[in-house]
């Protein structure tokens, strides 16, 4: 099985809005923005401060979340907390 099979949560659309913020719906129907721009510190994760590349992340199914080529990623779990956050 997937692992986003066992995520209570998990992204089912993704859209990058610019300036590091992205546009999440999450499979229990919540749906929001949020920015990433404070996220992006440490070895791992310092490329992405790039736009172009913070720009390229995908939706993938056994993350249930977004990641990208490199192999950065943020759990659904923290994703849905930044956007519960914001609300």
């Amino acid at each position: 099985m997937a692992r986003y099979e066992y995520a209570p949560r998990h992204v089912i659309d993704a859209r990058y809005l610019g300036d590091y913020k992205v546009w999440l719906e999450f499979n229990d129907g919540r749906k929001g923005v949020v920015d990433l721009s404070d996220e992006l510190h440490g070895e791992e994760l310092e490329p992405l401060r790039d736009r172009d590349r913070f720009s390229q992340f995908y939706l993938d199914y056994g993350l249930a979340s977004i990641a990208w080529l490199d192999g950065q990623d943020f759990t659904p779990e923290f994703l849905y907390d930044k956007l519960k956050a914001m609300h």
